[in-house]
């Protein structure tokens, strides 16, 4: 069984190439982060021509989650419960659902913009409710995992160069704490294999030539429970779907399991 997240920042920008990329990778389940469209705009009916089912929490122009299934899509939960609002709005950060054997989020954390900035608080009150709320399903028999755009990079070796991150969001002890927290919950990080490179990064800014400098950083997860981690077999991003016109700053994080 082939799972993957991809924040694909926009997915009316990306569909062209999305709908190419499922067809060729094989993916069974994918999650979806950054839609930047309402839930009346997403391509459910093009995604299931190619046999894929759609679980979409997705409100307007920012943000927006959603999950891809061909193997079944049931119990779908949209939205964090116990989740804080930003603006007196809870934004469509998660959803989750179970496909086939196996129960998935779909993250899209909030990014925090600066330290000093009300948004910082807001990503760190959004990780604790997260934690709380998937605790249950990490410490549980069934495969689970929580997938998506975490907006922080685990390590200092996750980044191209931390200095640069010096006194900014991504790379901070209260970020990287939440992480722990998941971690402390029966959650495991599971890293793509470097392939090419020493470091699998999964996002390149657009400028300054980002990606071809491979000025990255690792920050779209797949944290999984000890059944999930238990069975996965390979794992790795899809650096060619980073190239080229009309792609995506993200690439696809691809997980393969033996269920």
């Amino acid at each position: 069984m082939r799972i993957a997240t991809w924040n694909v920042n926009s997915i009316t920008a990306r569909l062209p190439r999305l709908l190419a990329w499922l067809e060729s990778s094989g993916t069974d389940v994918l999650c979806i982060q950054e839609t930047k469209c309402g839930a009346e705009q997403f391509p459910a009916e093009q995604l299931r021509e190619l046999g894929y089912e759609s679980a979409v929490n997705a409100t307007g122009r920012w943000n927006g989650v959603a999950l891809l299934s061909r193997v079944g899509l049931d119990d779908v939960v949209s939205g964090l419960p116990g989740g804080p609002e930003y603006d007196g709005v809870q934004e469509p950060r998660a959803v989750s659902a179970t496909c086939g054997p196996l129960r998935l989020w779909s993250v899209y954390v909030p990014n925090g913009r600066e330290l000093a900035h009300p948004h910082y608080a807001y990503k760190l009150r959004w990780l604790e409710a997260l934690r709380a709320a998937v605790a249950e399903d990490a410490a549980g028999a069934r495969p689970f995992a929580v997938l998506g755009d975490y907006n922080i990079a685990p390590t200092d070796a996750d980044v191209w160069d931390v200095s640069v991150f010096e006194g900014g969001t991504h790379v901070t002890e209260p970020e990287r704490a939440a992480l722990a927290a998941l971690r402390e919950a029966g959650l495991s990080d599971v890293v793509p294999r470097p392939l090419k490179y020493d470091h699998p990064y999964t996002y390149w800014d657009y400028r300054e030539l980002g990606f071809p400098k491979n000025k990255g950083m690792r920050i779209d997860l797949v944290y999984g429970n000890k059944p999930f981690t238990e069975a996965v077999r390979d794992g790795y991003v899809d650096r060619e779907e980073r190239k080229g016109k009309g792609a995506s700053d993200h690439a696809p994080v691809v997980v393969d399991l033996d269920l």
